[in-house]
C-alpha cells in the first residue's frame, strides 16, 4: 500500500540537525479516536520539520531502515519489532502481550496503573488540534452522551440520570457488532423515554454539531477507560464534562473549570443541572494549552530520542529494570472533599 509523505524540511533549515525520519504506522480501522490522534500527530510533527511518512495498519514500512524510528499505534495485539528502534502507542484498555524490545506508551497513568506488569517506558497523554471558534456560552441543547452501545459505557446510568435532573437526552453511539445490537435491543431500549433521542453511527459532522449544541458531555463509564479523546473534543469546544471518576476522567477534566468529576452515579443529576455555570472560554483555553497538538508531538520527540539512545541498533532485547507504573501523575485538578 503507497505510503503518504508529510512535512519535508524545517522553516530555513533549522531543524536540519535535529530533524527525525518517523514511519508512523496506524491503528486497525474503526478506532477513529486512535485514528486521530495518529493524524494529529503526523501533522504536528511535520509541521515541526521532521519527516514523517504514514502506513495503514498491517503494512508496515518494507525499508524500516531509511527510517529513525518506528511508531506504530494499536487498540490491542502484538507489535513485532523492526530492525530500527520502535515505539507502539496502546490506545486500548487491554494491550495484550507485547514485545519487550519495543518501547511501549501509554496514553494516561491510569493505564499504566492498569497494566502494571507491562514495560511502560512513557506516558503521553492524546493531544488534539481544536480548529473553530469558542461557543459563546452555555449550551442549549440537550445532555448529550457518545461511546459505543455497551455496559461498561454507561448509556443506561445517562438515561437514569438525565431523567433524574429532568434534562432531554441524546444517546449517540456506535452499534456495529452483535453484543452491541442485543445490548441495545434487550437493555437499553426498555428505559427509553420521549425524553431520550438515540442516535445510531452518527456521522463526524452530526457528532461535532451535537457537541457544540450539548448542555455537557456526559461520561459515565463503568469501566477504566485509559484515553478521553471524545471528552478533549467536547472540552476544546468549551463544552464542559460531566463524569464518573474512572480510568483517566481525572487526568483529563478539571474539575469546576473544564467540567466535574463525580464520585458515584448518584451525584450525576445534581452535577448535570450545575455544570452549565461553568466558562466555556476558560474550558477551551486550558484543555487547547494542556492537550495541544504541539504539546503531544514535543513529548513524542522525546520519548523518540529517549527510546533510540536507550535501544541502539546492535542490541538483540531489553527490558527497563523497573517495570509497572510511574508515580502517580497531579491531577487535572484536586476535586473538592
Amino acid at each position: 500500500m503507497e505510503a503518504e509523505r508529510a512535512g519535508l524540511v524545517g522553516r530555513g533549515g533549522g531543524f536540519r540537525r535535529y530533524r527525525l525520519r518517523v514511519a508512523m504506522v496506524g491503528p486497525a480501522s474503526g478506532y477513529e479516536g486512535a485514528e486521530r490522534v495518529c493524524a494529529t500527530l503526523t501533522d504536528a510533527l511535520a509541521r515541526r520539520g521532521h519527516e514523517v511518512t504514514r502506513f495503514a495498519a498491517g503494512h508496515p514500512p518494507a525499508e524500516p531502515d531509511g527510517y529513525d524510528v518506528v511508531h506504530h499505534h494499536t487498540v490491542a495485539g502484538p507489535v513485532e519489532p523492526a530492525p530500527v528502534p520502535t515505539v507502539a502507542t496502546v490506545h486500548g484498555a487491554e494491550p495484550g502481550a507485547l514485545d519487550d524490545r519495543v518501547g511501549l506508551v501509554a496514553v494516561s497513568y491510569a493505564q499504566r496503573r492498569h497494566r502494571a506488569d507491562l514495560p511502560w517506558f512513557a506516558t503521553v497523554h492524546n493531544g488534539l488540534t481544536t480548529a473553530g471558534p469558542v461557543r459563546p456560552g452555555p449550551g442549549t441543547g440537550p445532555v448529550l452522551w457518545f461511546g459505543r452501545f455497551a455496559a461498561e459505557h454507561g448509556p443506561d446510568l445517562a438515561v437514569q440520570a438525565c431523567r433524574a435532573a429532568g434534562l432531554p437526552l441524546v444517546l449517540a453511539g456506535t452499534c456495529r457488532e452483535p453484543a452491541q445490537r442485543r445490548y441495545l435491543a434487550g437493555v437499553l431500549a426498555p428505559l427509553l423515554h420521549p425524553g431520550v433521542e438515540v442516535l445510531v453511527n452518527p456521522d463526524r459532522v452530526r457528532c461535532r454539531q451535537l457537541l457544540w449544541e450539548a448542555r455537557c458531555l456526559l461520561v459515565p463509564a463503568r469501566s477504566d477507560e485509559p484515553t478521553g479523546v471524545a471528552m478533549l473534543e467536547a472540552m476544546g469546544l468549551g463544552t464542559p464534562v460531566v463524569a464518573l471518576d474512572r480510568g483517566a476522567v481525572p487526568e483529563l477534566v478539571a474539575h469546576g473549570e473544564t467540567g466535574l468529576v463525580c464520585t458515584a452515579p448518584e451525584e450525576l443529576p445534581r452535577a448535570l443541572l450545575e455544570v452549565d455555570g461553568l466558562d466555556p472560554a476558560a474550558c477551551a483555553r486550558y484543555t487547547r494549552l494542556t492537550f495541544s497538538a504541539d504539546l503531544m508531538a514535543r513529548r513524542y520527540e522525546r520519548v523518540y530520542r529517549g527510546w533510540r539512545a536507550t535501544r541502539p541498533r546492535s542490541q538483540p532485547s531489553f527490558r527497563p529494570a523497573a517495570p509497572g507504573a510511574a508515580a502517580t501523575p497531579p491531577r487535572a485538578s484536586a476535586r473538592p472533599r
